[in-house]
């Protein structure tokens, strides 16, 4: 963490938002100051473009609508979002982002992640006994992926099998889920490396 950490203004919305071709999806902007204990990124949707719906197990998150209409997908249904709507996303719910016709910018925050790890076990045990599990770290009630061999004590070995480097975002390092045609990470936006 820095010595001494200086709060200050890190963009302005209407600059990030701006000079975006209407047909990009993707980041525009994310937070990357040493040190910090979040994550927040700017992610427009191109009109028509989705999230996928999904459950994010570990992270709850604070969506803000900056620009742009659409819609947010969850188990109850469908509900509008525009620009100015303040959204709760807790851990363990189902959400899905879908743009409107002009398309939909917000803005993400929630607790950093840590990175991707391999390791052993046994390093990784004090992660799992804090609820702070990463992608490589099995977490309880989860069915563990292909290839992976429970130790005696339950816990997995070495990570996620290398085949699944190409679904891991490059810029906040979410791994996409398996359905064939993901190109965009699910959390940033950012394009996925081609398979």
């Amino acid at each position: 963490m820095t010595a001494n950490p200086v709060a200050g203004v890190l963009a302005r919305m209407p600059e990030v938002t701006r000079d975006v071709p209407a047909d990009r999806s993707g980041a525009l902007w994310r937070l990357a100051e040493d040190g910090r204990q979040l994550d927040a990124n700017v992610v427009r949707l191109a009109a028509g473009t989705r999230v996928a719906v999904h459950v994010e197990p570990d992270l709850d998150v604070l969506l803000y609508v900056v620009d742009g209409t659409g819609r947010l997908d969850t188990a109850e249904g469908g509900r509008p979002v525009e620009a100015g709507c303040l959204v709760w996303l807790p851990h363990g719910s189902r959400r899905g982002m879908a743009a409107g016709p002009e398309g939909l910018a917000y803005l993400t925050v929630h607790r950093r992640r840590p990175g991707l790890s391999i390791g052993t076990a046994s390093a990784r045990a004090g992660t799992a006994r804090t609820g702070t599990a990463d992608a490589g770290t099995a977490r309880a009630g989860a069915v563990p992926p292909a290839g992976a061999v429970p130790e005696a004590g339950g816990e997995r070995e070495g990570g996620e099998a290398a085949c699944l480097l190409d679904r891991v975002c490059p810029e906040c390092g979410r791994l996409a889920p398996a359905e064939t045609g993901v190109r965009f990470c699910g959390r940033c936006g950012s394009r996925l490396p081609a398979g």
